[in-house]
């Protein structure tokens, strides 16, 4: 199923049992997969595993995966995470924070 973002996200699927201790603050149960693609997606990124990857890939398509890290990777993702997947998707060029300051740099003074 495609919808006007060329988001691919099939009806009524699941979150996966082994991802849901990463969304504490959600209910799971009414999280939806389309609605909050994007912390899904960051979520994956940055805990999933290989298995948990190929799901979201499955899920959303590589071109939904690479926009997100393309929009949003610098700032939603550390940045050893964001390296790593912007090398891994052969991604160029990114949409720069516009904070002058590194992340966690303002609560290190």
């Amino acid at each position: 199923m495609y919808d006007r973002n060329m988001e691919r996200v099939a009806p009524k699927v699941a979150l996966p049992e082994r991802l849901k201790p990463h969304f504490q603050e959600y209910d799971v149960e009414h999280l939806d997969l389309k609605r909050n693609a994007d912390l899904v997606i960051q979520r994956v990124l940055e805990f999933g595993s290989w298995e948990e990857i190929r799901w979201l890939f499955q899920l959303y398509g590589a071109r939904r995966v690479r926009l997100f890290v393309h929009r949003h990777g610098e700032r939603w993702l550390k940045p050893v995470t964001f390296i790593y997947w912007r090398r891994l998707l052969r991604i160029r060029s990114w949409i720069s924070s516009p904070l002058p300051t590194s992340k966690g740099e303002m609560w290190n003074r």
